[in-house]
């Protein structure tokens, strides 16, 4: 006997019939002798929905009310699963974060997950019940309002509600089959991954992978929760995501990945002294504005330089305001962006131990005649800014360079 959580995504519970294939996968584990926990999403669509009623009902609406509202979404799917589930004659009942209790800080539309209190719902899983969970939502203890942990943050319920219990597995189920060693509708000689370690799908899921939400993977990485990444639509084996101790033989590269939520700024011929990098770097810290890939160059003006970073496409607006607001003080002479730039990633723990990952990724590239214009590396993953009219040729060139195409 295993206990196990599973979770089911908004795509997974779209309508009824789904809700009710949900239920049959659910039952099928119950039938294994195994005792199961499901945590689900809202019904596909449902949380934007709830996200618009709130923005046309106030322009400033009250965020405690907000959570109150979207948070409504997983409450009715959970309901309407432990229905099926009880006429199909398994005894069920569904959780609201409340009543589990799952504490939270209150920091209201993007909590973080304090304590789960499991006593009683271990008690039911342990008489053969199955826990029907509300994913997305707690509840904070000064006010006892109800909170929400941010847009995927039904996966991060799952991991902490397994870490809580104690479970052997938590199933994400998602409308993927596993985790692909690239993007298979771009890169078709992508393969599916038996096993990958939480660093990689950690990287994978920050560097533009949608299959799992970072703060659940680095949950999950914390308390040793194994992950498998599983389709809700197909009964195939996923993605174990498992220490790197469970993988016996490392590849070099696990996987080529990209984002497209990319774009660049640059400050020319920026006064080269000390305190430079602090007075651009800092405003925008301040402003909540995550700078990720950074380069310095000598500028062709004697004691300056160029710098160049990157933002998300949603914030260079926002970058760009900042940025000449300190213009005096800064004393650049010229401020540029573009967005038509995309940030392309190999991954791989074997990294560690070989050498010249780097300069296979910066040959398949030469030879393909694409420029890289900022790169960034970590003890297991090189990153390059590219033309986003590049992005297709690159990923497939890479995916071959380090023999990750089918056989």
């Amino acid at each position: 006997m295993a206990r196990i959580v599973m979770k089911f995504g908004g795509t997974s519970v779209a309508d009824i019939d789904r809700i009710k294939s949900v239920a049959q996968r659910v039952k099928a584990e119950l039938d294994d002798g195994n005792e199961v926990a499901v945590v689900v999403s809202a019904m596909a669509g449902v949380t934007n929905q709830l996200i618009d009623y709130t923005r046309s009902a106030a322009r400033l609406y009250d965020l405690r009310e907000y959570d109150a509202i979207v948070s409504s979404g997983e409450n009715v799917t959970a309901g309407l699963l432990a229905v099926v589930l009880q006429d199909l004659g398994v005894s069920a009942r569904s959780w609201q974060g409340w009543q589990i209790p799952i504490r939270t800080d209150a920091s209201h539309g993007s909590a973080r997950i304090e304590a789960i209190e499991t006593t009683e719902m271990s008690r039911r899983l342990s008489s053969g019940e199955v826990a029907v969970v509300a994913g997305f939502q707690g509840i904070e203890p000064e006010r006892q309002r109800i909170t929400t942990l941010g847009r995927g943050g039904s996966d991060t319920s799952a991991v902490a509600l397994a870490a809580a219990l104690g479970a052997d597995r938590c199933d994400i189920y998602t409308d993927v089959d596993g985790v692909y060693t690239s993007d298979p509708r771009i890169v078709k000689g992508a393969r599916k991954l038996n096993r990958i370690t939480y660093e990689e799908m950690l990287e994978m899921a920050s560097l533009g992978a949608k299959v799992l939400q970072t703060r659940s993977v680095e949950m999950a990485m914390k308390h040793g929760v194994r992950l498998q990444v599983r389709s809700s639509f197909e009964n195939l084996p996923g993605t174990l995501v498992v220490d790197e101790e469970e993988i016996v033989e490392q590849a070099v590269v696990s996987g080529v990945t990209y984002s497209r939520d990319e774009a660049k700024i640059t400050l020319r011929s920026v006064p080269d002294r000390p305190g430079i990098a602090a007075g651009i770097f800092g405003p925008l810290a301040e402003a909540a504005i995550n700078v990720d890939m950074i380069v310095q160059n000598i500028s062709s003006k004697e004691k300056t330089t160029d710098l160049t970073f990157t933002v998300g496409r949603a914030e260079v607006e926002r970058a760009l305001a900042v940025l000449e607001k300190h213009a005096e003080s800064i004393g650049y002479e010229e401020l540029a962006s573009e967005h038509n730039v995309v940030k392309v990633s190999v991954i791989g723990v074997g990294m560690r131990s070989h050498a010249g990952v780097a300069q296979t990724m910066f040959g398949a590239l030469a030879e393909k005649g694409i420029n890289i214009e900022v790169i960034t590396t970590s003890e297991i993953k090189v990153s390059v800014l590219i033309a986003e009219e590049y992005l297709e040729l690159a990923l497939r060139s890479l995916h071959s360079a380090y023999g990750l195409d089918k056989v």
